[in-house]
């Protein structure tokens, strides 16, 4: 048996549930055994912990039936897991946990807190580079103060849409139609659209609204996809680029997961020092949002001036079997284990420095 022993949490309240899912299944994966024991928690869709006793479990989903549930001490003290087991409670020690979180309650920092309040040591970004990364209308701000091109954008509240007129006004001035609508903090494309007309931008506000109390509206770019990851602590590396070629119109959550014909390219060809561009741009993002761990950040090679613009960051990117970021370093000669134990390592390093 290994002597440490590593948390991987996966599930959560998000709309990105099922691909935490996923991506915490390839997680477990690759973890090394001989170093590790794991203890897989889930948490379900309405917010109960419980413990997963074994991989096959998560794949099938029938881990939501367990009957042991599961809770972190916040204790500095204790670094445990709590199991109660009916009228029972077992304890288990906890070396360093893996969130594999995906969206609002896991990747905004919401975890991470509960993780410094305990002082355990955890995978990824802390709480203040996830929260900002996870709102995209904060990363805006701060990626504005560094002058890196961004599209121009407008934010809205959904307290706000009560004075319909007055938003779709506001927007109007600033950014011409089409334009895109995001909820500021939902992840994998959920509740995004486009809007090319005021009809279908009162849809769009509607939609987003339904997803998250503040709205981004956004100068639509039209260019390449094109995706950068970032790995590190104190010493912060890029990886090479990947293209997402999108089978519908933009890389909605459908054509990134249901749809067949979206397809990702590592190592595409580009314009002379663009590569190298978008990498220096990603580095300079992540240590600006206060990364550290991994990120993805995505960005767009626009068609008619080969401009590189930024686009949004992701602190937790997915680990599924399309997922760019395990692929952009296993391009690097770094394969999923040594990637996954790296990360750990980092995690360690965070806390013992």
């Amino acid at each position: 048996m290994a002597d440490k022993n590593i948390v991987v949490i996966m599930g959560g309240r998000s709309s990105e549930h099922e691909v935490s899912l996923i991506s915490a299944a390839t997680v477990i994966e690759n973890i090394n055994t001989d170093k590790y024991n794991i203890v897989m928690i889930g948490i379900t869709k309405d917010g109960q912990w419980k413990l997963v006793d074994s991989l096959d479990r998560v794949k099938d989903g029938s881990w939501v039936k367990s009957h042991t549930r599961a809770y972190i001490s916040p204790d500095t003290d204790r670094k445990e897991l709590c199991l109660i087991r009916g009228d029972r409670v077992e304890t288990v020690d906890i070396d360093v946990v893996f969130p594999v979180l995906h969206g609002m309650n896991g990747e905004d920092g919401t975890l991470q807190g509960l993780l410094e309040l305990a002082h355990i040591p955890y995978v990824g970004c802390g709480v203040l580079a996830s929260a900002c990364s996870m709102d995209k209308f904060y990363t805006k701000i701060i990626v504005d103060s560094i002058g890196i091109r961004q599209a121009k954008f407008v934010g809205v509240r959904r307290s706000e849409l009560r004075d319909m007129d007055e938003v779709i006004a506001r927007v109007e001035k600033e950014i011409p139609y089409p334009v895109f609508v995001k909820p500021s903090k939902a992840g994998s494309s959920q509740g995004v659209s486009k809007a090319s007309d005021r009809d279908q931008l009162v849809a769009a506000l509607e939609l987003a609204a339904q997803h998250d109390t503040k709205i981004l509206v956004e100068e639509t770019i039209v260019g390449r996809e094109l995706e950068c990851a970032v790995l590190g602590g104190a010493d912060v590396r890029a990886s090479g680029v990947g293209e997402v070629l999108a089978a519908d119109e933009f890389y909605s959550y459908e054509a990134k997961y249901n749809n067949a014909e979206s397809k990702t390219v590592v190592g595409p060809v580009l314009p002379e020092g663009k590569e190298e561009e978008i990498r220096e741009n990603a580095m300079a993002i992540f240590k600006a949002l206060d990364g550290y761990g991994l990120s993805r950040v995505d960005f767009f090679l626009t068609n008619d001036t080969n401009e590189v613009v930024f686009n949004e960051i992701n602190t937790l990117p997915g680990f599924t079997a399309i997922s760019m970021y395990p692929m952009l370093w296993e391009a690097k000669g770094l394969d999923k284990k040594a990637l996954i134990q790296e990360l750990i390592d980092l995690a360690m390093v965070r806390y013992d420095g």
